[in-house]
Order: C-alpha cells, then sequence, then structure tokens
C-alpha cells in the first residue's frame, strides 16, 4: 500500500477507480458511469435501456442489482487494496423504468483488516429504489505499484 508520498487519499482514490475501470467491461457496457469516488465511498450511475427493462416492463433487478454492485466495488477497492465482494443482498422499494437515470451512492459502514461493510442506495431523481448491502473481502494485491515496484 506504499503508495506515491505525494498522492492524497483522493487521489489515491481516484487513482485505483481509474485501474479498476479500464478492466471492468461489464460496467461500462452496462453504460455506467463514476459520478463521485474519494476513499470509502462512490457514485455511479446508469440510464435504463429498452434491453435492460423485463416482462413488466420495469428495470430488471438484476440490472439495478449490478450498478449497486459496481458502486460497492468502486468503494471498497478505493485504499490500494483489491478486494472483491462476500457477499451482497438487495431490498427493492420503487420500481426503476425505461429512460431513468438510476444513482446508486456507496458508503463505507465498516472497514478492518480484511472485511468491511459497505451500504448503497439506488435513487432516481432523488427518490430512493433501492438498497443495497455488500460485504467485502480483502485478497492479495494493489491497484497502483509501490515506489520502485510493479503493478502487482
Amino acid at each position: 500500500m506504499n503508495v506515491k508520498a505525494n498522492l492524497s487519499p483522493k487521489d489515491i482514490a481516484r487513482a485505483c477507480a481509474d485501474a479498476m475501470w479500464a478492466e471492468d467491461d461489464a460496467s461500462k457496457g452496462l453504460g455506467m458511469e463514476i459520478v463521485d469516488i474519494g476513499p470509502g465511498h462512490a457514485t455511479m450511475a446508469m440510464t435504463v435501456r429498452p434491453d435492460m427493462v423485463n416482462g413488466q416492463r420495469v428495470c430488471h433487478g438484476g440490472i439495478i442489482f449490478t450498478l449497486a454492485d459496481s458502486a460497492f466495488a468502486f468503494a471498497c477497492n478505493s485504499y490500494n487494496e483489491r478486494v472483491v465482494a462476500a457477499q451482497g443482498q438487495i431490498t427493492f422499494i420503487k420500481p426503476g423504468r425505461l429512460g431513468d437515470r438510476l444513482v446508486a451512492t456507496a458508503r463505507e459502514i465498516s472497514r478492518g483488516r480484511r472485511s468491511g461493510i459497505y451500504d448503497v442506495r439506488v435513487s432516481v431523481g432523488g427518490i430512493v429504489i433501492a438498497e443495497f448491502r455488500g460485504h467485502s473481502r480483502v485478497v492479495p494485491g494493489t491497484w497502483l505499484p509501490a515506489v520502485g515496484q510493479d503493478k502487482q
């Protein structure tokens, strides 16, 4: 975790997000964007497309879960540690609809040496449509090289 000394925690979070985003074909393919990133938090957004609605003509729950999961991933990978999901659960409150801009805001609740808990609120126009809770687990590796080392 020894990255360049002149980087602030916000700079480290942004650099980790950039490294992670470069390899995240799923989030990019669904049209997600990173709206905000910082240590332990992330906001991501996407617009519901026709190929994202189900037979009820509302946004498929799996799409909403995926957006929340991506925001969770960017939040817990913001400290230059490689982190994966150990568990995630979602409660759907209201439907998302075709053309809605979904915004997922993830925030850190607890972070220990190897695991963490993050809550993600998914909203449309400020109205909450889903709540997600993710449990994270640190795995070997970093996003950014340490001074004098290559990326792991």
